[in-house]
């Protein structure tokens, strides 16, 4: 099947919405041809290679409801007749945000599958997960096993296992809020050290993964954990610190703390 498309009705420039549920039908294709006649290049290319993208803002809900993230490195060919308008290409990914995907294998094909239909060649895609810039202190949350359905927040998901005062150090990448004003997604990486009752793990995931449709600026969203996390398991000392990623050349890292003076500043694998 072949995609053509005019410039007019591409995306970019325009106001559009985020779709909710997968939505292959918002790619737009746009030949090559154009640009290339315009050089004198023709049939016979004089060259090899790729465009090399990089998605850093992909993530997905698995079964069980729990989020997945990962960046992903995606190769389309330099002879493809077609390459895919990056607005598109955002609409899409994001698309995926609250779509339910079997495996990442599944994930991987569906996307190859698109995007290789409008590109009219073999695209493939790589998912990334590398932490070798840095990391968050602290154990992560994010490899626990749970079932997960709830997408607005709410502070009534955690739960205190009581006990003995203790000091931990937890962090998780599957933070994900909306802009208030345009609804775009914004994605983060939380820490949260305290001291007092142990928290249940379990529920301070599935708290911080309840921010994912809620829409509040950055640091608002870090406040409302900080209250949240203080007034339902009445810790001593407490530290929330987030690290989100950047959007129009900036990112924003509010900390918010009771007992401690200042933030690691570390720029993490997926800033």
């Amino acid at each position: 099947m072949a995609y053509t498309v005019a410039m007019a009705e591409i995306p970019l420039g325009k106001v559009s919405g985020y779709p909710e549920k997968y939505a292959p039908d918002v790619l737009f294709p746009i030949a090559r041809a154009a640009n290339r006649e315009a050089l004198g290049l023709t049939a016979s290319l004089p060259f090899s290679g790729t465009d090399l993208w990089t998605a850093w803002e992909l993530t997905w809900l698995q079964d069980s409801g729990k989020p997945a993230m990962a960046a992903a490195e995606i190769r389309v060919p330099a002879d493809s007749p077609n390459i895919i308008e990056s607005k598109s290409l955002k609409l899409y990914l994001n698309s995926f945000a609250m779509t339910r995907i079997g495996d990442e294998a599944e994930l991987v094909q569906t996307i190859e599958t698109d995007l290789s239909e409008r590109a009219e060649a073999p695209v493939t895609i790589a998912l990334i997960r590398d932490s070798r810039v840095a990391g968050l202190p602290g154990r992560s949350l994010d490899e626990l096993d749970v079932a997960l359905d709830t997408y607005d927040v709410n502070p009534g998901l955690l739960a205190s296992a009581g006990g003995e005062s203790v000091s931990e150090t937890w962090h998780s990448a599957l933070l994900r809020s909306l802009c208030p004003v345009t609804s775009q997604p914004d994605f983060g990486s939380v820490m949260l050290r305290y001291e007092g009752p142990r928290i249940e793990p379990e529920s301070l995931l599935a708290y911080i993964v309840s921010f994912r449709e809620h829409q509040d600026f950055h640091e608002a969203c870090i406040e409302r954990m900080f209250v949240d996390l203080l007034e339902r398991t009445h810790m001593d000392k407490l530290t929330v610190y987030a690290r989100y990623q950047r959007r129009g050349g900036l990112d924003i890292n509010p900390y918010r703390s009771n007992f401690e003076a200042s933030p690691p500043v570390a720029r993490i694998w997926n800033q």
